[in-house]
Formats: C-alpha cells, structure tokens, sequence
C-alpha cells in the first residue's frame, strides 16, 4: 500500500490570539453572502487530514463527528485530536465560527466531519484514507444528515486504483471532492506536475494564488487544475486554541471547500431541490473570474462568490507574466 503524506507547507507565523476576517476569507467574497443567510446552513464537510484540534473555541461546535484511522492516540478511533497542526488550520478556514474573539471561516456555519488518517508526522497510507473516504460517504449524522462535500489537503505521487476506485466512488454517491494540487510546482504551465488524488479528472483540483491574484510558485500545474484559490499567508485556527500563518495549496483546498458549500446552500434554495455533484461543480466553476495565466495553472480561474463574471472584475484581472 502506498504512503501519502502531507502536501508540504510553510508555518510562517504563531500566535496567540487573532480578530479578523482572514484576507483569503475576504479574496474569495465569502463574507458577502453571510449577511444573505448563506453561511453553509445544513451542510456538512469532511475533513480527512491530520485531525483537528478538539477543543479549540473556534471549532468545537462545528464539529459534528470524527475517526481517527491513525496509530495515533493509542489507536483510538474516537480520538481524532490533531497532534501535527495543518488539520485545524485547514478546518478552521472553512469553518472557524464568527465570535468576536478569533478568525472565521469561509462557512461558518456548515458542519465538520472530522477523519484523522495521517499521523502526528505528517505521513499516513493510501488505504487509511481509501477508508476515511468510503467512511465519509456512508456517514449518517443523529438528524439523517450526510457529507456532502470532502476536502483532502494531502497528496503522494503514486496513482493508486484503490484511491481513485473510492474517489469515483464517493463522486457516483454525489459527493463532491475538493483536493490541493500539490506543491511541486516549478511555475513553468509547460511541465507537468502530479500529486494523487489532487491530479484525478474526477476531483476539484485546486492550485493555489497570492493574496495579489498571483500564481504561487510552488502550485502544481497539469491539465487536472479546476480553480486556484489563496494559498499564501492564510491566517486560521491551530493547535492549542492558537493561530498561524502558512502557506501551500493545503490552504487554497479549504478556500474552496468552503465556497462549495455556500455555493450549495445558496442554489439549493434558490432551486428548492438537490444538487447533483455534476450541478455543484458547474455551479462553482461559474463562480471564477479568469486570470492572465495559462490554463494550466489556473484552470477556470479565482474563485469570486459574488462578482463573478462581471465587467468590473474582469477589468482587475491580475496580470502575471507567463514563463
């Protein structure tokens, strides 16, 4: 069985308290829709990672249900506290509440299922997570509810069929899958970089953007790329009820996790029926705005919840100088 292990990051700050909308929070115009009522309402995420800080204030609450598929914690399955730090960060840019205390998520109000299937290290195997994503899929919650959306911030260079048996799986039962596309990146859209699942045709995969709209140098690129998301300097919730700084496109995967599920809460209501994963895809890829990049990088471009397609964001088009 293969080894997959955290796509690598860079903690770039700590810190004990924090009081702001995070800026990647702001970029994507999550904050936006809040006041409309569409705060991820009735939506639960899966996060499959590193665990997550059980007890930080920020995210207690939100926190739904969990398994720890990891030696960790003496093997038990119901402690999925996150002993390494990227799990939290990536659980609280997508749902961190809104208090008058910390950071908020892009989601607040969406619920998290938390999957514990790499170690404190960092490093976990191909069929823990094949596990955690047949896990999440059949998953029922106390009131009947179900994972709507997985988010996997982790990656290895292996195409494994199990692995990707399972995602396709996990699509055919109308979960949409959100991956980091992995940190390999050279910068040059002529070369092509790989990192599983994140590279599978049948995942939202995300590269990653600088606060300024600019591709960030270590993003992967290949035809797989979906949509970018902010990926540098994101400030979100870590160990210990504290704060960090870090960067790599295990930040933009949560960016866009989160937009998923605001983008299903919304169509959902205005239709008044179910979303197919077909239709949320399409409908968040209708919600980018299109960079000076090659396609390769980018995919369809930033995610923009709310300008989207409009003439004013398309004459602030980021322009960056292709290699």
């Amino acid at each position: 069985m293969a080894k997959v292990g955290l796509i690598p990051y860079t903690v770039q700050a700590l810190m004990d308290s924090a009081k702001e909308v995070p800026p990647g929070v702001k970029m994507i115009e999550a904050p936006q829709l809040w006041p409309k009522g569409i705060r991820g309402n009735g939506i639960v995420v899966a996060v499959i990672d590193t665990g997550c800080d059980m007890d930080h204030p920020e995210l207690q609450s939100v926190i739904i249900d969990g398994y720890n598929f990891t030696p960790d914690h003496n093997g038990d399955t119901k402690n999925y506290d996150d002993n390494n730090g990227h799990g939290t960060h990536v659980c609280g840019t997508i749902a961190a509440v809104e208090n008058d205390e910390g950071v908020v998520g892009v989601s607040p109000n969406v619920q998290l299922l938390v999957l514990k299937v790499l170690t404190g290290k960092g490093s976990g195997q191909t069929d823990w997570i094949v596990k955690a994503i047949d896990y999440a899929v059949n998953w029922e919650g106390p009131n009947g509810e179900k994972v709507r959306i997985i988010s996997m911030s982790l990656g290895g260079p292996s195409d494994d069929p199990e692995l990707h048996e399972s995602v396709i799986n996990a699509i055919e039962k109308n979960v949409l899958v959100v991956c980091a596309a992995g940190n390999e990146g050279d910068g040059d859209e002529r070369t092509d970089e790989f990192s599983y699942p994140g590279a599978y045709q049948e995942v939202v995969e995300v590269g990653s953007v600088s606060l300024e709209g600019k591709i960030s140098p270590f993003s992967n690129s290949n035809d797989s790329v979906d949509l970018v998301g902010p990926g540098e300097k994101i400030l979100s919730t870590y160990l210990n009820g504290q704060y960090a700084v870090l960067s790599g496109t295990s930040m933009a995967t949560p960016h866009i996790a989160g937009a998923a599920a605001l983008v299903l809460q919304e169509e959902e209501q205005q239709k008044g029926q179910a979303l197919t994963e077909a239709e949320l895809f399409q409908a968040l890829i209708k919600r980018t705005v299109t960079l000076n990049f090659n396609r390769n990088l980018q995919g369809s471009g930033l995610v923009k919840l709310v300008s989207y397609g409009s003439k004013k964001d398309e004459a602030m088009t980021v322009t960056g100088s292709k290699n």
